[in-house]
């Protein structure tokens, strides 16, 4: 990526420290051997209070929790390098609160058994920033401001080799019901910055709504503004309807684009739930004038198994889209997904 001169000594410094914090992976696993093993050690401990026994070999049983340790471990020891550089006291470090999330999944549907969903997020929160600066490694879910928070389903038509979004996010306010943040990273290699304001109202304990407003301004793509609303009710302990709203503009399309979600969520056990959705979107007063670009039509599943911080997903779907003429679609998503934390 070629970068346009002009940009601040700010924004020069929070990208070399995204590219440290990239790189320092490599450099934790060349640190003292006797840190390493310690940590090691910890994390086992940590993982025979959870392990189920009797139900899988000890050979299956010390492969799986190697890798979720060794990759925990490596994302603990890069947070812990990195906020060494805020401190020049060692033994005033703290202990960094560290959270990655890893998904494998395929989309195989009519026309495309190509498809493939592999999400990856890292966050890490500073314990000398007071809670206030995260550090977010992703794919680009993080920062697509297309997708509502319930929707999983591709909708990009296919894999982008760069789709990858380093951000800073810097938290101005954060309170029970009210969230204010600025994020300022790369994404899918244009710098971005974005500001957001989250409230959260309820009444009668069964009624529930979200308010979310964000500007965020691209490189390449100029200024532009978004509208997330949300709204809930509990019809029962185990059920809710969830409906979103979203709407958006940008220097970079005429019109505005707009996408709807209605949701049914049910809760089976506290292992397993589901979701059944319907998105539909679309873009009005642009080019075209008002057009539905796809209906989507999708039953989540996920459930957790085997290990407390893995979990499976099984959606099948169907879908209408606009360049189709609005001929059915079926398809079916199968998705892993393991969460690594190193954070007591």
């Amino acid at each position: 990526m070629m970068i346009k001169t002009g940009y601040n000594a700010h924004t020069i410094y929070i990208l070399c420290c995204t590219l440290l914090l990239i790189s320092s992976a490599n450099i934790a696993l060349a640190q003292d051997e006797s840190t390493a093993q310690n940590l090691e050690e910890q994390q086992t401990e940590e993982i025979e209070k959870f392990t189920i026994k009797g139900s899988v070999t000890q050979a299956e049983i010390d492969w799986i929790e190697s890798l979720h340790s060794k990759v925990s471990n490596t994302v603990f020891r890069s947070a812990y390098w990195f906020d060494g550089f805020f401190t020049e006291d060692d033994t005033e470090q703290e202990r960094p609160y560290v959270n990655a999330r890893i998904r494998i999944g395929w989309e195989p549907k009519a026309r495309d058994w190509a498809e493939y969903d592999n999400k990856f997020r890292v966050r890490l929160k500073l314990p000398h920033f007071k809670d206030k600066l995260d550090l977010i490694l992703s794919d680009d879910e993080e920062d697509d401001i297309d997708n509502l928070p319930l929707e999983t389903v591709n909708t990009k038509p296919q894999i982008n080799e760069d789709s990858f979004a380093a951000a800073v996010r810097f938290v101005h306010h954060s309170g029970d019901n009210e969230l204010t943040d600025t994020r300022l990273g790369i994404s899918s290699g244009d710098i971005f910055l974005r500001a957001r304001y989250k409230k959260r109202l309820s009444w009668q304990k069964t009624h529930g709504l979200k308010f979310e407003p964000a500007i965020y301004y691209y490189v390449d793509d100029g200024v532009g503004a978004r509208l997330l609303l949300e709204y809930d009710y509990q019809s029962t302990l185990r059920d809710q309807i969830r409906f979103n709203y979203s709407i958006r503009g940008s220097e970079s399309f005429s019109g505005i684009r707009w996408k709807h979600g209605l949701y049914h969520l049910h809760q089976f056990s506290l292992y397993k739930a589901g979701a059944l959705g319907l998105v539909v979107q679309g873009e009005r007063n642009g080019k075209e004038g008002f057009i539905i670009d796809k209906y989507t039509l999708s039953y989540r599943y996920r459930f957790n198994a085997y290990k407390r911080w893995l979990f499976f997903e099984v959606e099948p779907f169907l879908e209408w889209p606009e360049n189709e003429n609005y001929t059915t679609t079926p398809g079916i998503a199968f998705r892993v997904e393991g969460y690594f934390y190193k954070n007591d």
